[in-house]
């Protein structure tokens, strides 16, 4: 999986672990990446990788190729969220959000082709921002959206391989996200009270459970599907 240092990623290899799966993960941060190592184990191979760099992913395919041979489950989830009015952005900013919420994980896809099993389970982790229209969300919502649509039309091209391509949708997720944006403890309770009908935010197992279902054989007939997980954020 892409981005499986922290937050959801981890916490979706801590999952797949105790489900008895090979894992794999990438990131950038060494401190992050580090940190995994020492929470997952030595068994899981950590590749330091942009999720940005398409000239860059087909190392990561070779890598999990030379350790694994071949690929039951890929999930999608590194990403970037950056929010600021429209006036605020320029071509370069846009361009680094798309690079690494669309282009890198579609090369990283095409990549992998090779070495998927038949059958094997593809699940992109998008966003409810793709819907809901919120402010100062624009260059996000548009790389999730996109992203979004894989689900759907690579889920038709690539079926007869054996791959299925599914999609979840979070909203707001206990992570280390919400801080780097700048976000207070106070901030997140006053959102979810006010923006969550459930009133809290979810947690990353939840996120995680829905993501090791879908890659299971009791999903089989589950394709190009999008699981949506906000509390009810999405309904109001």
């Amino acid at each position: 999986m892409t981005g499986g240092t922290s937050g959801i990623g981890l916490e979706t290899a801590r999952q797949f672990l105790a489900e008895g799966a090979r894992v794999a993960i990438t990131g950038t941060n060494p401190e992050t990446m580090d940190r995994a190592r020492k929470e997952l184990g030595d068994g899981v191979l950590i590749i330091r990788a942009d999720a940005g760099d398409v000239a860059g992913q087909t190392p990561v395919a070779e890598a999990v190729a030379k350790a694994f041979g071949k690929l039951d489950i890929l999930f999608v989830n590194a990403g970037v969220a950056e929010f600021k009015p429209l006036e605020q952005w320029d071509e370069a900013g846009l361009d680094r959000s798309i690079s690494i919420n669309v282009k890198g994980p579609f090369f990283l896809i095409q990549a992998l082709l090779p070495i998927f099993s038949n059958p094997a389970s593809v699940v992109l982790n998008t966003s409810i921002n793709a819907h809901i229209g919120a402010p100062n969300s624009s260059v996000y919502a548009l790389s999730k959206g996109a992203l979004l649509t894989l689900a759907k039309t690579l889920s038709g091209e690539l079926i007869s391989r054996g791959i299925r391509v599914n999609a979840v949708s979070p909203g707001p997720i206990a992570t280390p996200l919400y801080g780097e944006l700048g976000m207070t403890e106070s901030d997140t309770q006053a959102m979810a009270e006010t923006k969550v009908p459930v009133g809290r935010f979810g947690q990353p197992s939840e996120v995680a459970k829905t993501i090791v279902f879908l890659a299971s054989d009791e999903a089989a007939y589950i394709i190009g599907s999008e699981f949506t997980i906000d509390g009810g954020m999405s309904t109001l």
